[in-house]
């Protein structure tokens, strides 16, 4: 990460389980000047910039697309549909493929 005058390092609590995934749909907009590691549900980034008003801005545009990704996350997490359960199977009953002629 390079060295600017200020810094800055944030912490993110996501509403998933596993920060990693928010981590990776905030991978295409790193900059040279951040850094994020993801540790269970926290994802936390280094930020620097050589002025402040950068600082600010860069800090802006991360946790709002944060807030998009953990927004997301949470919806695809709730949405995932589940596959159908089979019926079990009635007593005596047998399938046409199984039925013997007598």
């Amino acid at each position: 990460m390079v060295k600017d005058k200020y810094q800055g390092v944030i912490t993110i609590r996501c509403p998933c389980p596993d920060a990693s995934v928010i981590e990776e749909a905030l991978a295409p907009d790193n900059l040279r000047n951040m850094k994020m590691q993801s540790t269970g549900a926290s994802l936390i980034v280094e930020v620097s910039a050589p002025r402040l008003g950068t600082l600010i801005s860069t800090v802006d545009d991360l946790l709002m697309n944060a807030k998009i990704a953990c927004d997301l996350a949470a919806t695809v997490q709730v949405q995932v549909p589940v596959p159908p359960m089979k019926a079990p199977a009635r007593e005596g009953s047998k399938s046409r493929r199984t039925q013997t002629l007598e």
